[in-house]
């Protein structure tokens, strides 16, 4: 069965980078491995074990556990990750059908939009907080901000693809400009949009993470990181436990765009016999 091979392939998977950390980590301790100043023991490289273990002890001393307080910080991660993703791909898609329809507003435009992305996030984000001063939705802003870019791309690529005789077509039958755009060059561009989303969809994660630094917002993963980064020496598996929590959630963000994906590609013209 599909279902059972994709288990198997994921367990398969997951086993192999189980042991290529533990190898690594069992060769470098056994030679002293150091790369400057990385030396591989188990405060730069906890077992995996002992990371997945920790999840299931006390955060604090009589407190709840850490996968319990990682889960909350994870939920509200996800609402400001995704009212960012929202955000973001909206604005995206809308300047991708305003270049696609403008030439000269795609020459102007489109080198200044390819040069916001190599600003540093981290140099923009703390200018966001100051400016909107609006708690999570500043976090939801700087998740936006990574990821319009993906999205405006492939938009402004995929209305393009649609195919020239079907556009004639249209044309020929003096479709306006908006029937063209909704029945034809929408769903030709779907492919595209979704490959971008997917893009963004974990991007929109990291962009409110690195957003809740200087919000000084303690309830998401941003600050669940700033703090166990305060203990590292002490417990460093705490840290690299919340750094997997953070990863599994832009898996999940994937896996749901993944899955939306299927339904409406699915559903385009160019995939119907």
């Amino acid at each position: 069965m599909p279902v059972l091979r994709r288990a198997a392939t994921l367990l398969a998977v997951l086993a192999a980078l189980w042991a290529l950390w533990e190898g690594f980590k069992a060769f470098g301790e056994a030679v002293g491995l150091r790369i400057g100043a990385f030396t591989v023991d188990d405060l730069s490289m906890p077992h995996l074990h002992d990371i997945v273990a920790q999840l299931f002890e006390p955060s604090r001393r009589n407190g709840p556990l850490l996968i319990e307080v990682l889960a909350d910080a994870a939920l509200f991660t996800a609402k400001e990750a995704a009212a960012g993703f929202l955000l973001g791909a909206a604005i995206g898609f809308a300047l991708g059908v305003v270049l696609h329809h403008s030439q000269l507003l795609q020459r102007g435009f489109l080198p200044y939009i390819v040069a916001s992305q190599t600003v540093p996030i981290l140099a923009i984000a703390p200018m966001v907080v100051v400016w909107l001063k609006a708690g999570w939705l500043s976090v939801a802003v700087i998740a936006a901000y990574l990821t319009f870019f993906p999205v405006t791309i492939n938009a402004l690529r995929g209305l393009g693809s649609a195919d020239p005789r079907a556009l004639e077509l249209m044309r020929s039958y003096a479709a306006s400009r908006w029937a063209i755009l909704w029945k034809l060059k929408v769903p030709a561009s779907l492919p595209y949009l979704f490959s971008a989303f997917k893009v963004s969809a974990t991007a929109s994660v990291v962009g409110a993470i690195i957003g809740e630094l200087p919000s000084s917002i303690q309830d998401g993963l941003g600050g669940a990181i700033l703090n166990f980064n305060q203990y590292y020496l002490s417990s460093p598996p705490s840290l690299w436990a919340t750094n997997l929590i953070a990863a599994l959630l832009g898996i999940c963000f994937f896996l749901v765009v993944a899955a939306l994906e299927r339904i409406f590609v699915r559903r385009a013209p160019e995939h119907v016999a």
